[in-house]
């Protein structure tokens, strides 16, 4: 128990740095400047090794323990309840960025299911590839470029979405099914990189 209580916690905490990134995002007039400092909340999230399951979903293809399927889904338990929570308190304290948010999410449903799915896996790729290259170098360059490269391209960030969804005050059926549109393809985008590796043998799963 308190290992679930621990993997909940962290991804929680992950959570509420994604809302701050996003938060940022939605403050800036530049969306150079606001996809650079969304970076602060990967970085804080890599460095202080908190639970973000877009930054973790990838790594279950090499490691699949039982505990590794759990910590990974709890962790996007912990997103949800973090994000949630941020959003609805950034929406009460700046309504300025909450209409932002509305006005953001209202395109984002605009678009179809293939477009949706397809804008979350190349974000997928991105983040597996950041978390990856902090993991085995530790170094931040990663990150430093692929998450404004993945906001500035357009592709879909499940866990930012859901604080955006959030701090919108947009709740519906067609919300929803964006959503876990965006983390399916942010599933696959994750666990792509390394399936193929692994499929020529660049890769070898964990003991």
């Amino acid at each position: 128990m308190k290992t679930v209580i621990k993997n909940l916690m962290l991804g929680i905490v992950a959570g509420i740095l994604i809302s701050i990134g996003g938060a940022v995002f939605l403050a800036s007039d530049n969306k150079y400047a606001g996809a650079v400092l969304f970076t602060v909340a990967l970085l804080c999230i890599c460095i202080r090794g908190y639970g973000l399951y877009t930054g973790k979903i990838g790594f279950l293809v090499l490691s699949h323990k039982k505990e590794d399927i759990s910590s990974t889904f709890l962790a996007l338990l912990g997103n949800f309840i973090g994000t949630l929570v941020c959003g609805l308190a950034v929406r009460f304290a700046i309504p300025a960025l909450g209409d932002k948010a509305l006005e953001m999410c209202t395109l984002k449903l605009a678009q179809t299911f293939p477009s949706t799915l397809i804008r979350g896996i190349f974000c997928g790729i991105l983040m597996y590839l950041a978390v990856a290259i902090y993991r085995e170098n530790k170094n931040i360059v990663g990150i430093l470029f692929c998450v404004p490269v993945f906001i500035i391209s357009g592709f879909e960030h499940s866990i930012a979405d859901l604080f955006y969804f959030s701090a919108s005050g947009i709740v519906s059926i067609q919300a929803t099914g964006f959503l876990w549109t965006v983390i399916l393809g942010n599933t696959i985008g994750g666990m792509l990189i390394p399936a193929l590796l692994l499929v020529c043998g660049k890769e070898k799963k964990s003991e």
